[in-house]
């Protein structure tokens, strides 16, 4: 037999390192107003960590980072892995109120920030208005107050002094007081099995919970799991790869991690804007389109212009979404492989993943195969009983790259992760015969109607069959006869109609009577709750019960 080494055990502040040797002049991460090579990359992120080591951050104290995709983003993540910090990125849509829990929670010491996209958010506003007593604060002295005794500072990595933050000027002026020798000291004495960041979960249905990953699931992980699953056509080309999502999501932090190892350029934006993300995957003729879900994509195929035979350089498509839109991909790009997968936070990212040798139909509607070093268990959610190929229940995960545990949480740890080790994950899978997996929704989204199990996913994707719905959730309410009932809220195709009594209608006859929305309200794509990159199940369901539905059809 063949053995491959299918990935590499490093810190993070060492891939960078490695990569900015090998490939210094290579464009490492694009936007379309600027760019960095590797070589710049690693430069700025050196005197991001000497400033930090100014500022008296050590090895293993925790760095917030709160900025959209951009330079600062990238240089801080570097920065802070470069002096063994561990990173916690923020989500930029948090509010003050989850700010509020967050930044003493974390434990964070310093947070670097930007004013980036200041005049839409004010990040410095944002955190003083969780932080009472912040915004009277003078950012050129450390800070010292009740509700964050650790926070010490907050940095505009671009931006002039506001308030309670330094200011990049006066943050270069630290940089003075540590060297490029001191960082590479403190570099070569972080472990692999050392934390590397705390990612914080969407927390939908409680307070977030904070993820403890090390450097060797973040960077042996992606490097094993994307590299296995590249399409052989890509051959000796240089991956140029799309990434809209946030990069304080791990489906898109994996990715970048994997794109850093492999020398490729990341070709992102502050937001996703269609139009400018087509302009840039045709300037930089990316062969790679890592959408992750389907909104981005859905996105993309309304830019002014979009013609997918257009792209014919483009070699792999990364996404998960209903089966009939990974259809619709495939016929879109007949000379790109379709990618799908699932994971979590919890787990670093992909468990399972679409395989080189997989069919279309196969990538189409399954989520691919266990992924190396990953086993899986599939258990009846009430029982617990292990259950055989073809029957659907709770998917258990371990592998090398699941979190260490919830940070300051051993409770909700012990739920989370078994004494043998395995993640209880909350989502419904069924194992095939053939190894492959299929998603079945989330256990939570497993309505109970009249003592019937109905998964809402299944509902979703009949009603995402209806050529006007562009994406369908379904929520349960509760119904004195029934217990709950499926609740459905519909986004439509730009320009078209349709009422609520036409999509029932559709459903009749196709689902069981059960399983058929008592109502349907209509959304706009700016109106959905999210939390990251996912719908927020409970907002939704909080809506549906205050507008009190009630048979329609």
């Amino acid at each position: 037999m063949d053995w491959v080494v299918r990935s590499e055990a490093v810190p993070l502040g060492d891939l960078l390192v490695r990569t900015a040797q090998r490939w210094p002049a290579i464009p490492a991460i694009a936007f379309p107003a600027e760019d960095l090579t590797y070589e710049e990359l690693f430069e700025e992120s050196v005197r991001v960590a000497r400033g930090l080591l100014g500022l008296g951050i050590q090895r293993g104290d925790h760095i917030g980072v709160l900025a959209p995709n951009s330079p600062e983003y990238v240089t801080a993540l570097f920065g802070a892995a470069l002096v063994g910090a561990v990173v916690v990125p923020l989500n930029v849509r948090s509010t003050s109120r989850e700010l509020a829990y967050l930044v003493p929670h974390a434990e964070l010491k310093l947070i670097l920030t930007t004013d980036r996209i200041a005049p839409r958010v004010n990040f410095v506003d944002r955190l003083q208005g969780a932080l009472p007593g912040l915004e009277s604060c003078d950012g050129a002295h450390p800070l010292r107050f009740e509700d964050a005794p650790l926070l010490r500072h907050i940095v505009m990595l671009r931006g002039g002094s506001e308030g309670c933050a330094l200011g990049r000027d006066q943050f270069d002026e630290t940089i003075s007081r540590s060297s490029a020798e001191a960082v590479d000291s403190v570099r070569t004495r972080v472990r692999v099995a050392d934390p590397a960041l705390i990612m914080y979960t969407s927390g939908t249905t409680s307070n977030p919970k904070g993820c403890v990953i090390s450097h060797e699931a973040i960077v042996r992980g992606s490097t094993a799991r994307i590299g296995d699953a590249l399409p052989d056509d890509h051959g000796d080309d240089r991956h140029i790869m799309w990434v809209p999502l946030p990069l304080f999501h791990i489906a898109a932090l994996q990715v970048f991690v994997f794109g850093v190892s492999a020398g490729a350029s990341i070709i992102t934006d502050i937001y996703l804007d269609a139009d400018r993300a087509l302009e840039s995957i045709r300037k930089w003729r990316a062969n790679s389109l890592w959408s992750g879900f389907m909104p981005p994509m859905r996105a993309l195929r309304t830019a002014t212009g979009f013609d997918a035979a257009e792209l014919d350089w483009v070699r792999s498509i990364w996404t998960v979404g209903p089966e009939i839109e990974m259809r619709e991909l495939l016929e879109l790009f007949p000379n790109a492989a379709l990618v799908s997968g699932g994971g979590m936070s919890e787990t670093t990212g992909w468990f399972c993943i679409s395989t080189k040798d997989d069919s279309g139909e196969m990538r189409a509607t399954t989520s691919g195969k266990l992924v190396a070093g990953a086993e899986v268990r599939v258990t009846d959610p009430d029982t617990g009983a292990d259950l055989p190929d073809g029957q659907r229940g709770e998917l258990l995960v371990r592998t090398y790259t699941v979190m260490d545990g919830y940070f300051k949480d051993p409770e909700r740890t012990a739920e989370a992760i078994d004494a043998d080790g395995w993640v209880h994950t909350g989502d419904l899978y069924t194992h095939l015969a053939s190894g492959h997996m299929v998603y079945n929704g989330r256990v939570k989204d497993m309505l109970k109607v009249g003592g019937e199990n109905v998964p809402a996913i299944e509902i979703e994707a009949f009603l995402c069959r209806h050529p006007n719905v562009v994406t369908a959730e379904i929520v349960g309410v509760p119904d004195d006869q029934l217990d709950e009932v499926p609740v459905a809220f519909v986004e439509l195709v730009p320009g078209t109609s349709v009422d609520a009594s036409d999509l029932i209608s559709f459903c009749r006859g196709e689902l069981s009577t059960f399983k058929i929305p008592r109502a349907v309200y209509f959304m706009k794509s700016d109106e959905w709750p999210m939390s990251a990159t996912k719908v927020n199940k409970r907002d939704l369901r909080e809506k549906a019960i205050g507008l009190a539905a009630v048979p329609t059809g």
